[in-house]
């Protein structure tokens, strides 16, 4: 399996306000933008230890904007040309559906039976006319599974636990907890996950 190195996009204002974005193509904002450069020179500091000329590697961001920025101040920061990357939809944050925008407060007083089902088990049960975790795995595991080089990838929330699940590091009720940190790198590599922040 080829080694993926994961960043979560940086920061936006629905992050800061705890706004859940989905498929929202929400910007980052000034900390999010920092959040990405910094990935960025903790990557090439990582490559640099471990002796890998970044150009070698191939590097693919989700399709949202948020992701898509990050990826391209990434890249600045390792002195590549910003835009020279991939995209793929299977990489995507899951859809909040009717949830998109609202708090976990407004969550819950939209439909309390659903938030309630979602809180008991947020691996499969998906928000109100959403998509659950479960139910993107299969592409996220495509995603992964399609790889034949080692790999820079930004992301999203959703898409890190679920390429836990795929990877075999989790199980869905482990990978659900927890934070997925912005401006930190994951390395999943030799079955396992090492977190450098």
């Amino acid at each position: 399996m080829p080694t993926i190195y994961y960043v979560r996009h940086g920061e936006t204002d629905w992050n800061a306000t705890g706004r859940f974005q989905g498929t929202q193509d929400i910007p980052l904002n000034d900390i999010g933008r920092t959040q990405a450069a910094t990935a960025g020179r903790m990557l090439g500091d990582l490559l640099g230890r471990e002796q890998r000329t970044p150009a070698a590697l191939s590097f693919v961001a989700s399709p949202l904007g948020r992701a898509r920025l990050t990826m391209e101040l990434l890249r600045g920061a390792l002195q590549l040309a910003p835009a020279d990357y991939a995209v793929d939809d299977r990489l995507r944050e899951i859809c909040y559906g009717d949830w998109e925008g609202f708090t976990l407060p407004q969550m819950e007083k939209s439909d309390p039976q659903i938030y309630a089902a979602r809180l008991a088990d947020r691996w499969s049960v998906a928000p109100l006319g959403g998509e659950s975790y479960e139910s993107r795995l299969p592409l996220v595991a495509d995603w992964a599974q399609s790889l034949e080089a080692d790999t820079v990838v930004v992301g999203h929330v959703g898409t890190a636990r679920t390429l836990m699940v795929a990877l075999g590091l989790a199980t869905p009720a482990l990978a659900i907890e927890g934070p997925i940190v912005q401006g930190a790198v994951y390395v999943f590599r030799d079955g396992g996950l090492e977190i450098y922040s």
